[in-house]
This record gives structure tokens, sequence and C-alpha cells, in this order.
């Protein structure tokens, strides 16, 4: 980042907070109007997360990226028209449409995504092999989910980054949810002491919070710089549109009666269905379903912890009002251009 007033640094965050925002907003439209085929995992609610740790990288310094990479590449200055031509499936786009959105790179940037959970970490050791061979002061960074940290790749990627002592930056977005199921339930133990099993630094930060991310990120490129091996970094987030646009579980909170209807019936027979399990167990599954969506729909809806929201209060409100529109204005630009080269008609 080139300013370096307290004041400047925050408003660059928010711009590229905003950017992402408005970036993935674009993406839902262009989805919900048919034009982007698949599922479509958006990173809606990690933008605290990614613009704080992309705000220390440089020119050399890679990212291995999950399926939600387009946050990271917005925020890395990755061509906006190139991305939603490639989404279109645009022979124009930036994978000269053959990626999608959970198959991106980009050559220039040296950021590649794949959709196979977990494959970020050794992707990401790779990348910060080379660095430390060819490229020394450069470093890689490895963006993953919680739920990912029970692969076995990813544990293999984190003790081999230790060993051999890579420039490797391992960033976690925690939300709590291996999609719909609640992380804890599935994973044993605290993720930054598993972290620091291997023998790395490992810290948590508060991902709703871009500054603190960018902060903690800060120091952990700075160390792998040194040649002081990797660090962990494991940021709380949310996802407002759940795992993917359509998600069933949030679709519930949209049309409760509409969604529950056909289920809610089947749900209640169930309990007194035979043969099967006690009644005891019948009753504590369907509370746990209940529960699953309640705890959700409280991430979601009810705590309103928004990093887009939280980093525009962090600066004067003029100034938030004139980036936000900047970034607006870029995006709309990006998606009117791709739409007219791709040839599409009407998105209504």
């Amino acid at each position: 980042m080139k300013k370096t007033k307290p004041d400047d640094v925050l408003e660059d965050l928010y711009l590229q907070v905003a950017r992402i925002r408005h970036f993935e907003a674009a993406l839902h439209e262009l989805w919900t109007a048919g034009l982007i085929p698949g599922e479509m995992h958006l990173g809606t609610g990690e933008e605290g997360v990614v613009a704080g740790v992309v705000a220390n990288l440089v020119d050399g310094d890679a990212m291995a990226l999950d399926h939600r990479s387009t946050p990271p590449l917005v925020a890395r200055g990755v061509d906006l028209k190139a991305m939603v031509l490639e989404m279109l499936g645009s022979e124009k786009g930036l994978c000269a449409g053959m990626g999608g959105h959970m198959h991106l790179f980009s050559r220039e940037h040296l950021a590649a995504s794949s959709g196979i959970v977990g494959s970020s970490v050794p992707m990401g050791s790779g990348f910060a092999l080379a660095a430390q061979q060819l490229s020394p002061g450069k470093v890689a960074v490895a963006f993953l989910g919680e739920g990912a940290m029970n692969q076995g790749m990813v544990l293999e990627g984190l003790n081999l980054a230790v060993t051999w002592k890579l420039p490797l930056v391992i960033v976690c977005k925690d939300n709590g949810w291996s999609i719909t199921t609640r992380t804890r339930g599935v994973t044993g133990g605290g993720l930054v002491q598993r972290a620091r099993a291997f023998g790395m630094r490992a810290v948590q930060v508060d991902g709703f919070r871009v500054d603190r991310v960018c902060k903690a990120a800060g120091a952990a490129v700075r160390s792998a710089r040194a040649g002081r091996g990797p660090t962990f970094i494991h940021a709380r987030c949310m996802h407002i549109h759940g795992h993917f646009i359509g998600d069933p579980v949030l679709r519930i909170y949209g049309d409760p009666i509409g969604e529950l209807k056909p289920i809610a019936w089947p749900l209640v027979r169930a309990i007194s269905c035979r043969p099967g399990a006690g009644m005891p167990h019948r009753v504590g599954s369907l509370t746990g379903i209940g529960a699953t969506l309640a705890g959700l729909g409280y991430r979601t809806y009810v705590s309103r912890r928004d990093p887009y929201k939280i980093a525009g209060r962090l600066i004067d409100a003029s100034a938030q009002a004139a980036l936000d529109a900047e970034a607006r204005d870029e995006v709309r630009g990006a998606v009117e251009a791709a739409i007219s080269e791709a040839g599409v008609k009407n998105i209504a």
C-alpha cells in the first residue's frame, strides 16, 4: 500500500472492501438472471479478511485460493471485466471461459484457485517453495475455510511449511459452518492450537475488522519475508448468502411458510414412524435440526455483523460515500462492458 497515514490506510482498506462487496453483488445479480451457470459460492461476508490480508502483498507474491476466489482476485487487481466474461463463459474471459468461478487463475498475479477442498494449502506451499528458491523475500498466501482443516493434504502442507521454513501465510476463514454442518460437531480441538502443534506461529483475529486483519497479516507477511517461516491466521467471518446462492437453510428465513410447508409434516411424521430409533433420539434429532436453523439464522440475520458496514464506520462519512460510489461505478462499468462484449442482450 502506497499511503502511510492511518486515515489513508483505512480508506484504502475500505475501498477494497467496497470493491469486493459490489463485485459479489453484481455476480449475484448475473447468477439470478440465469447468465452464470452452476452453483455460485460468493465471498460476501469475507471482505474484511480478504482485503486485510491482500493489502500486505506486493508484486511477485502469490495466492493460492479456494472456491471463493473472486474476492482475493478483486483485491489483488485482476481485471474485473475479464472475470465477469469468465463467469459468462466467454472465450474472452480470464481463463478463456473454461474456469468458471471456482477455477480461476491469473499468471500475471501468481494467483490460482481450485474447487478441491483443502487444496490451497499444498498449492500455497508449492508457491512458497518456489519463492524461497527463486525469489527470496517474496511470500505466498493460502486461503481456506475452517471445514478444510480436517483434510489430510492440509495437515501435510502445514507440516512441510514448517519443516522447510516456507514463506507461507495460511489464512483460515471460519464462519462456524461446514456447508450446513456445525464445524464444532466435526472438528476436534482448537484450530489455532492445532497449527501451533506443528511448531508455527498462529494467531486469532476478528475477521469482521479489516483493520485488525491487516495488522495481523502484516506481521505474518513480514515474518515470512524475513525467512522466519509460516504463520497461521484464524479469522472469524460469516457467509451472508450461506454456502452458496440459494442455500436451502437460509431460504427458510426468506420464505418460512413456503420452504417449511413441504418438509414440516414429514419431519413430524418421522417422530412416530415405526420401526426406528427410540422416541428420545428422534425428538433430539428434530431439536438438533431446529438448533441448526436457529444458529445459522442468528449469525446471518440477527447478529448483523457486516465487515462492509464496519469498515465504513472506521473512516469519515464523506470519504466513505465517495469511495463507495467509486467502487460501485468501477464494478458497474466492468459488468456493462463485459455484457456488451459477450453479446448478452438482456439481463432482466
